[in-house]
Order: C-alpha cells, then structure tokens, then sequence
C-alpha cells in the first residue's frame, strides 16, 4: 500500500476515534438525542454540498424503506445509544466496547447463511470478547467502590448500539448493494436527521450552552459524519475493503490515546485488554476471501 494511503487511514481512525471523546464533552450540555440530531444534520449538510458539486444522485426512492431502516439502526439509535452511555463510561472503554461491531457483523453473517466458522475465527471472536472483558473488567476494578448500576446500563447500552451498527452493515450490504456510496451517505444521515428531530425537540433540552461542547458537535458532525465519510469512499477507490479494515484495529488504541488526553484513567490492564482485543479481530479476518466494498455509510467502526 502506498504511504499516502496509509497516513490517510491512520488520519481516518484518529478522526473517528476521536468521536468517542467529542461525545463525553458534549454531555453535559446536550441530551443524546441532542447530539445525535445535530452531529446527522451537519454531517448531511456537509455531504450534500459534495452531492451538488460533483452531480451524484440520492438512490431511488423504491429503496427507501431499507434507506430508513439502515438509517436508524447505522446513525439515529447507536448515535444517540453511545452518547447516552457516555454520561457514565468513559470515552476509551466506549472506543473499546466500539470493537465489538466486527464480532457481532461477522456472527450474524455466519447466521444467517448457516456456515461454520473457521477455528481460527472462532478463536478470534473469543480472544476479542476477552479483551474487551478484560478492559471493562479493569474500568469496576479502578472504580473507588466498584461499578455502579448506572456504569453498568452505559456499558450495555453501549454494547447494544454496537449491535445497531452490526446488524446495519449486514442489512446494507445485502439490501443497498449497488447504490451510488456518497448519495447512500448523504440519504441516511439527512433521514436519521429527521427521526431525531422530533424526539430532540420533545424531550430533555440542552443546558446553558459551552464553547467546549458546541465545538465538540462541530467535529462529531462536520469531521466524524462528514469529512471521514469522504475520506472512506476515497479510500475505498484505491485500496481494498480488507485494507481499510486496519481502521477497526486502530479504533481502540485512538480510544485509549484520546482519553488519556482528556485525563481519563488508563491501567496496565486495560492496554493488555486493547493488545488481545486487536489480536482477536486480526485472526477474524486471517485466510477470508476479499469482502466487497461495504456499502453503508459506515463501516464497523466509531461511534
């Protein structure tokens, strides 16, 4: 692979991994559903001034009922379910437990078309499962008087939106193939915009606003939904799906080095659990047949 792709994946996974740590400062101020609405419509708002400048197209409205599913299950819910969760985990065990995604996509795909998995998949999913085991197990052993039952809910519902974003790539990958990737994109973040705006304006309502989080929105929506997309499909063009999947390894190590920027607590435990949890997604992917490019607006990554 060339170095200017390389740097431009490493560029990728450090500006997805930082999404965990933007969403942790923006909590405070802004509801889940808040900064879930504004991070999909800036990142829209971005992707369709891309649309109009090189004349792509939305896809069709006949897809539109797999359009709003993926949109929901790939940007409303695990967007809103992360930041949620993020009110009392970490941003680094957040990135961690993010990892999970390719395990989940690769266990429904083997589901649903009733194949057995290789021993050395099944040993990668295992040693994946440990080392994110072993991370949150290293988060309640730092905790002054253990985990607490709300730590517990953000880790599950963390968890879940993991599950969202598995079960979104099977759906796109089967249900949008063929769709034009930038208009695909632009589609499911301006419905998931729309799915949100409702529950934002219903519900809780943001506090007296921070410069801090406003701009941590600003890089959620304009970098994390907007500029990274762009950079993926560039990506995408140039070198293989399997290459761009060195972005998922990097996802927890940013997780970890974003964190420890913010001043979050970080043991020899939970780096050991990041090393085994990289290992575990490497051998995932060992000896599989080059997969075609994925076509939702994500892949298994950030939240």
């Amino acid at each position: 692979m060339p170095a200017r792709y390389a740097i431009q994946i490493l560029l990728l996974s450090a500006v997805w991994g930082v999404s965990f740590l933007m969403m942790r400062i923006a909590v405070p101020v802004f509801p889940p559903a808040w900064i879930s609405m504004l991070r999909c419509a800036l990142g829209a708002g971005l992707l369709y001034g891309v649309l109009v400048a090189t004349r792509r197209q939305l896809p069709p409205r006949s897809r539109l009922p797999w359009l709003l599913l993926v949109a929901a299950l790939n940007n409303a819910l695990p967007f809103t379910f992360f930041a949620w969760g993020e009110r009392t985990v970490p941003s680094n065990i957040a990135a961690v437990l993010n990892a999970t995604t390719p395990i989940w996509s690769l266990l429904l795909t083997f589901g649903m078309n009733r194949s057995s998995a290789s021993p050395t998949m099944i040993a990668g999913v295992l040693l994946s499962f440990g080392g994110v085991l072993a991370v949150v197990v290293s988060h309640a052993g730092a905790a002054a008087n253990g985990m607490s039952g709300e730590s517990l809910f953000g880790i599950a519902i963390i968890a879940v939106a993991a599950l969202c974003y598995a079960i979104a790539t099977v759906i796109a990958k089967s249900r949008l193939r063929g769709l034009e990737p930038l208009g695909l994109a632009t589609a499911q973040l301006t419905l998931a915009t729309l799915m949100l705006l409702p529950v934002a304006l219903g519900g809780e309502h943001p506090a007296p606003l921070r410069l801090d989080a406003v701009g941590a929105i600003a890089v959620l929506g304009f970098a994390g939904s907007g500029i990274a997309y762009l950079l993926y499909y560039r990506l995408l063009a140039h070198v293989s799906p399997t290459q761009v999947v060195a972005v998922t390894y990097l996802l927890p190590i940013w997780g970890l080095f974003w964190g420890a920027c913010a001043g979050e607590a970080i043991g020899l435990a939970a780096i050991v659990g990041v090393a085994i949890t990289i290992c575990g997604l490497v051998l995932m992917n060992l000896r599989r047949e080059p997969a075609p490019a994925p076509l939702a607006a994500r892949p298994e990554r950030a939240g």
